[in-house]
């Protein structure tokens, strides 16, 4: 048996998908397709590394990107408020921002190509982040991403806290 996605495109930027599965239910549970390959990452290009982020209630992560990686976002556990920002200078759409709320009961996942940082606030108990990332050559390490603090003036991200839990480099130094 097939399980279906629907794959739309943001409404701010044309590069962005948004893949909405159809869920299967029974007295078991859900199963969903969180992903198929067909006709979606430049030919080439597979996804290479996969990773999970665990945070709690208040935690946002983020805004980081780089100009290299592909990556695909979803949250299989909790809900999280997903932003993507486009950092690509010279776009019609630089500086923009979206939102998109990701949880274990949508199964919404986000395909967000180079060129756009992004950043996640867990809004439940706990959370579970999932993303995959598709490059050539190596992986870009922290220090060469493009950062973004989560509340830069330039963005104005409507974020749902004042105070959220950050980590060291996403924190503006007070000294």
């Amino acid at each position: 048996m097939r399980f279906d996605l629907d794959i739309k495109t943001s409404d701010i930027f044309p590069d962005i998908k948004i893949f909405q599965p159809k869920p299967f239910h029974d007295h078991r549970g859900d199963i969903w397709t969180l992903w198929e390959k067909e006709n979606v990452l430049p030919e080439g290009l597979e996804f290479t590394l996969c990773k999970f982020a665990k945070s709690k209630e208040n935690v946002l992560r983020g805004m980081h990107g780089d100009f290299k990686t592909w990556k695909y976002m979803s949250c299989p556990h909790g809900e999280v408020e997903f932003v993507i920002a486009d950092v690509r200078e010279g776009s019609d759409t630089y500086l923009r921002w979206e939102k998109y709320t990701l949880n274990d009961e949508n199964h919404i996942g986000v395909l967000v190509p180079p060129g756009f940082v992004n950043g996640h606030l867990c809004v439940s108990d706990e959370c579970l982040y999932y993303y995959m990332m598709s490059y050539e050559g190596g992986y870009v390490e922290p220090h060469e991403q493009v950062h973004l603090y989560w509340d830069d003036e330039r963005l104005n991200i409507d974020w749902k806290i004042k105070n959220p839990i950050l980590a060291k480099r996403d924190k503006r130094s007070t000294t």
